[in-house]
């Protein structure tokens, strides 16, 4: 019998406006889904499809990373390219994807890692996990859209037809399509998963038939295959390419982005109809969708990744060069002719902006989840249109400050991806364990096995970032700038909406409860928040306030029990009522704030007055207790809490008295 508010007025008794319960939130849309669907609601769900249809959805992020992979993986280990590549699908057969097939299994709803980890990581402790990966979790996507315009520029400037007309402003080039980008989304964005279809399909073919090409391009010239094996042989034996490879595979860690856009976009998966919870066929059929999609890349990353290190000559790849970001532009030009290599680089420009509009999709809907949520952000962030307008301004000064360079933004790339893989298998590890210790002997096993090995992947993943960072600091520098902006601007959202009245969701724990409720409201009684008490204490503070106010009408005590996690934002409070003689025992629990809670319920009330004892305790360690636990001087914090919500609402009836009473 619950009654469900979002700090509305006072509510009537036929009150409809819901909450989402904890639950409830659990079994929401994904971050890519919800922006995929906007309509959807509680009463009328998305459609779904077969996984092999939701494939390109995730093929735009991951696929797309073709377009400048082969060149940033020779930039950064030379001859041993492909065997480093070889060592990174090692790495996401046996690590990123169990890892991310767990994830599938245990956040089901599309949330990824950094729910479960919100679930795993309770209180302030998780919260500030949670921010931090969201730091990173920005770098990764800012970084997807900001490196794949780039990219997607440097293919048109080289471009031999369009050289001439758009000459070397790759800039330029860059911040208009990234102004693109956020026009559409201004507008709106609908029908992604046929255009994603139409868009990956034709970019593999186009792939297919370079590498293909590439390949009997050094089988006509084997004397290419002898040259690429001498330079290979200059690293020493297999034993001595095989360390100098497992050495360097982290600064190609990009290759392995796509599994966390895979994971979000789970709700459009089709499951059975008799899927339990969690869903047996979704779970099943996205883990194929998963496997698939690394099937393939790993397949088109190993056969580019040897072509271009064995066709290209080592200087194209160096900045400036013709092969810089566009490895296989360069051969689909000198291998195919410029009209093929011109259709090749409309379908990589193409791609490559999708991959953007996959990320900022993932942004609109990652900082709404959390932030608002953790009263760490202005309720403006709900809205898509203004954030579209910040990460558009976000997006052009990352530009800026990497000139539009695809290698120079690898890194940080890298780190954004690293980091949220690391999550993910951290997360993964933590859950089996868990599992472990609850399960019974049979079962046990197993799970501290999936758990051991799951430590083992995320001390693999966790060396990868540390190299990663070592080689390329830049990467987590940016990402350390967004982590910190995230963990300001959220503090002082806290601080400023700490006096909104910050409940949730109100529920009885029987009908009398309810229905003393109900007859309390509306100028009834006097409402006296109290501590601890005895019923013999409670009608000895009452005599004193009838003797003393003058407070005539029944007195309604309200004690307030605090939730044992204050760093919620907002309450989901349970309250049962009992009467003693002629006055009324409120006892609410589930609170994260006291004060603001009982402004809320003064507010619901509508008392004839409320009568705040002082503590007069040190005003410093106060607002500390307040802002950390809830606490604090209670008295006037309500005070203030009424007060600013009654500027901010019409007068529309005689506000309650307000007593602040010394003790």
């Amino acid at each position: 019998m619950p009654i469900d508010m979002d700090q509305p007025p006072r509510p009537t008794a036929s009150s409809s406006t819901r909450s989402p319960s904890p639950q409830a939130r659990a079994d929401a849309p994904g971050t890519v889904a919800r922006f995929l669907f906007p309509e959807t609601t509680a009463d009328h769900q998305h459609p779904t499809y077969a996984w092999y249809r939701v494939l390109w959805l995730t093929g735009v992020d991951y696929f797309s990373t073709l377009g400048y992979q082969p060149a940033i993986a020779f930039v950064a280990a030379g001859a041993l390219a492909p065997v480093a590549t070889l060592i990174l699908l090692v790495v996401t057969l046996f690590g990123a994807l169990p890892v991310y097939a767990a994830v599938a299994r245990r956040s089901y709803a599309g949330q990824g890692s950094i729910a479960m980890l919100e679930r795993l990581v309770p209180g302030w402790m998780g919260k500030i996990f949670v921010l931090a990966l969201l730091g990173f979790a920005a770098t990764d996507f800012v970084i997807t859209m900001t490196l794949s315009a780039a990219d997607a520029a440097q293919h048109a400037a080289e471009n031999p037809l369009l050289h001439g007309a758009l000459g070397d402003h790759r800039l330029a080039i860059t911040c208009a399509l990234l102004a693109l980008l956020a026009a559409v989304f201004l507008v709106g964005f609908k029908e992604a998963l046929g255009v994603a279809a139409l868009i990956c399909v034709p970019y593999l073919a186009l792939n297919v038939v370079v590498i293909v090409r590439g390949f009997h391009e050094l089988a006509v010239h084997p004397e290419l295959i002898r040259s690429y094996r001498a330079a290979l042989a200059a690293h020493g034996d297999v034993t001595s390419i095989l360390l100098a490879s497992a050495l360097v595979f982290p600064r190609l860690a990009l290759g392995m982005s796509g599994f966390e856009t895979g994971v979000s976009l789970m709700p459009l998966v089709r499951g059975a109809p008799d899927d339990g919870a969690p869903p047996a066929a979704r779970v099943r059929n996205t883990r194929f969708l998963l496997a698939a999609a690394a099937a393939i890349m790993c397949v088109m990353l190993a056969t580019s990744s040897l072509v271009t290190s064995a066709l290209i000559p080592a200087h194209e790849f160096a900045r400036g060069g013709k092969a810089d970001g566009r490895a296989l532009a360069y051969l689909a030009h000198a291998l195919l002719g410029d009209g093929f290599g011109t259709v090749y680089d409309a379908a990589t420009i193409v791609i490559l902006w999708f991959a953007g509009a996959s990320a900022m999709a993932a942004m609109l809907n990652l900082i709404p989840r959390y932030l608002p949520r953790f009263g760490m952000a202005p309720r403006w962030v709900a809205h898509p249109r203004p954030l579209v307008l910040v990460l558009f301004v976000v997006n052009i000064a990352v530009t800026w400050a990497f000139q539009a360079d695809v290698e120079a933004q690898g890194g940080a790339y890298a780190t954004g991806v690293l980091v949220l893989m690391l999550s993910a298998a951290v997360a993964v590890t933590l859950a089996a364990f868990q599992e472990a210790r609850s399960a019974e002997r049979g079962r046990a096993g197993r799970a501290w096995a999936r758990g051991a090995y799951f430590s083992v992947i995320s001390l693999v993943l966790a060396f990868t970032l540390i190299d990663n960072i070592i080689f390329r600091h830049d990467g987590v520098i940016i990402a350390g700038l967004f982590t910190l902006a995230i963990l300001l601007i959220s503090a002082l959202s806290r601080y400023r909406r700490a006096t909104e009245l910050r409940v949730e969701t109100l529920g009885f724990v029987d009908q009398a409860s309810e229905d003393l409720w109900r007859s309390l409201r509306g100028k009834k009684v006097n409402l006296v928040p109290i501590g601890a008490s005895t019923a013999e204490g409670r009608a000895v503070k009452a005599d004193r306030l009838r003797r003393d106010y003058r407070a005539e009408a029944p007195i309604a005590f309200v004690h307030v029990d605090l939730a044992d996690d204050t760093s919620e934002f907002a309450s989901r409070l349970r309250v049962r009522i009992t009467r003693e003689d002629d006055a009324y025992l409120l006892a609410i629990d589930g609170a994260v704030s006291i004060a603001n809670t009982l402004a809320w319920v003064s507010e619901q009330i509508d008392p004839i007055g409320i009568y705040l004892d002082l503590s007069l305790e040190n005003p410093v360690s106060q607002a500390l207790k307040y802002l950390l636990w809830g606490e604090g001087e209670i008295g006037v914090l309500v005070y203030e809490i009424l007060v600013r919500y009654w500027h901010s609402t019409p007068e529309d009836d005689v506000r309650p008295l307000i007593f602040l009473v010394s003790r």
